[in-house]
């Protein structure tokens, strides 16, 4: 997930802790307490992503590729990282370290904000296609959630209304109260966010906003927060279930020979019926890879009608298949070549460490789940003749070991 994400939803957690928790007799204290939770739950939220200092380990692009999202987001690696945290929050706040002394409630609540915030760091970063291997060394797998857009508003409404309600002084709140809409407006005028969805979020908005001030000292409005985003990751991981079948099964009825060997989803903010998808099919000799965009419902909602700055560009419904999956282009590859490349050559070798859809030309290598990022596809490396070996490449599994065979 994006940093802006990260930081709400840590501080939303955050302030839950505080308010789980029962008050600091002085209120000067109560007060060092609540800025301490919320800090440290912010963040631990963002730390792991402290590992974008190591993308210089590597010439680009595999220095993003294999040391972001790398180390810091597997759960061996949380504990030195909270560690850290806590020595420098102990080291660096006078006032935090005398409570915590005295406090157990304080360190209580310091505890459950780090583990919170490290978990669910890593548990965000699952939701999307990019992807996590959270248990090396053990296991070098990725697991990708394919669930959640990368940049998901509904957690920034649920979240971000309470915590703009509970800011210190009235004009801080009325401001944060009218960025957030402000925001939203401006995303889907701009293609990224459809009207229902806009509509839908400034309900969700009200009705968090209304419990807030009804219930202004407990922590009823975070706990509707904390459920309506469970509920919402529960539905996207259905939609995403759902969308999977629909692709695998029109991919299956354009080519019976063929196997599908993984369809990776990219979901739409805040709408469970779009998806974007790109797929890898072998019959034992080649590959495909396909690029398209699909409709859960495409009587309700057409496919042509998801939000236009996501979808894939002139795409063609595939016919004779399931209604409302389109396609927007297709790419084939030799699996022998591809082993015999990865074989020989040493940088393709790291780069297949990370990617999931690779198209491999004579001149370049593209993971096509990127293909239509707003700064290009910046996974594409460009392949040299006779290659220097990169260094420092970590042990992280080929997610398309099924291709390479022998040959990872």
């Amino acid at each position: 997930m994006d940093n802006i994400t990260h930081s709400v939803v840590g501080l939303g957690f955050g302030e839950l802790v505080q308010r789980s928790l029962p008050p600091e007799a002085d209120p000067a204290r109560h007060q060092t307490r609540h800025r301490l939770l919320l800090t440290a739950c912010a963040l631990a939220s963002n730390f792991p992503d402290l590992d974008l200092v190591f993308t210089r380990l590597a010439p680009a692009p595999l220095g993003y590729l294999l040391h972001h999202r790398g180390h810091t987001h597997t759960l061996l690696y949380l504990l030195p990282q909270a560690m850290l945290l806590l020595a420098l929050l102990w080291a660096l706040w006078p006032n935090a370290r005398a409570l915590l002394r005295e406090s157990r409630a304080a360190r209580r609540g310091l505890l459950l904000a780090l583990a919170a915030g490290f978990l669910l760091h890593l548990g965000m970063d699952f939701m999307n296609n990019y992807g996590v291997h959270p248990f090396y060394p053990f296991s070098g797998a990725w697991y990708f959630g394919d669930m959640v857009y990368i940049i998901e508003p509904v957690f920034w409404v649920a979240f971000g209304v309470p915590l703009a309600m509970a800011a210190p002084s009235r004009r801080m709140r009325i401001v944060l109260l009218s960025v957030l809409p402000v925001v939203l407006l401006y995303v889907t005028m701009h293609g990224y966010l459809g009207w229902a969805s806009f509509d839908a979020l400034m309900a969700l908005g009200g009705a968090v906003a209304a419990l807030r001030f009804m219930h202004m000292h407990s922590r009823r409005a975070l706990l509707l927060a904390l459920g309506v985003a469970l509920a919402f990751v529960g539905v996207q991981a259905s939609a995403s279930y759902k969308a999977r079948q629909a692709v695998t099964a029109a991919l299956v009825l354009q080519d019976p020979q063929a196997r599908v060997l993984d369809v990776a989803l990219t979901a739409f903010p805040s709408q469970p019926l779009c998806w974007s998808f790109t797929s890898i099919e072998s019959d034992g000799k080649t590959y495909q890879l396909r690029r398209g965009h699909l409709s859960l419902a495409p009587a309700l909602l057409p496919p042509r009608e998801c939000p236009a700055a996501l979808t894939a560009d002139a795409a063609q419904e595939m016919a004779g298949t399931v209604p409302g999956v389109l396609v927007s282009g297709s790419w084939q590859g030799d699996v022998a070549a591809l082993r015999a490349r990865a074989a020989a050559d040493c940088q393709l070798a790291a780069w297949l460490r990370f990617a999931r859809m690779p198209a491999v030309d004579a001149d370049q290598a593209s993971d096509l789940r990127f293909a239509s990022t707003p700064r290009g596809n910046f996974t594409t490396l460009l392949l040299a003749p006779k290659p220097e070996c990169p260094y420092s490449v970590p042990a992280w599994g080929m997610p398309r070991a099924d291709l390479l065979g022998a040959a990872q």
